[in-house]
């Protein structure tokens, strides 16, 4: 089970830290891959949920510890071009990672290669998932 901590969380929301690479970097060390949310703007990628907001090298996005959540076009297209595991998505019920691996919207049932995300209070099966994302990762350690 791959075990992906939602923007660096990993015992809940915390909405000051999240996406901040420390942040980042205490879930790897932790033994926890990591959702990020990136921007790509002015011919520079930066972290950000809502809105670029710290500005990240190409190089440090591929860390195979990392799945990032592409948050416009053109963050999609460069991080594709540098072979950079992402993906897109807004409210469809399932995106295809760039290293073909099914991200399920929260509360959607999936299978083998599927990444539950933010599974807490849905009644899913999650032994059938590949993985889950969570706010509270730890508690599926």
């Amino acid at each position: 089970m791959i075990l992906i901590s939602h923007r660096g969380n990993i015992d809940g929301v915390n909405k000051l830290r999240e996406n901040k690479i420390d942040y980042i970097n205490e879930a790897i060390k932790n033994g926890f891959d990591v959702e990020i949310d990136v921007w790509y703007k002015k011919n520079e990628f930066y972290l950000g949920h809502d809105n670029p907001v710290d500005k990240v090298s190409k190089d440090y996005l591929k860390n195979n510890s990392l799945w990032c959540h592409a948050k416009n076009f053109e963050s999609l297209q460069k991080m594709l071009e540098n072979d950079i595991h992402c993906f897109f998505h807004d409210t469809d019920k399932y995106t295809l990672t760039s290293r073909n691996y099914i991200w399920a919207f929260p509360g959607i049932d999936g299978g083998e290669n599927t990444i539950a995300v933010k599974p807490e209070g849905k009644n899913l099966n999650l032994i059938k998932f590949s993985g889950i994302c969570s706010d509270n990762i730890i508690n599926y350690k």
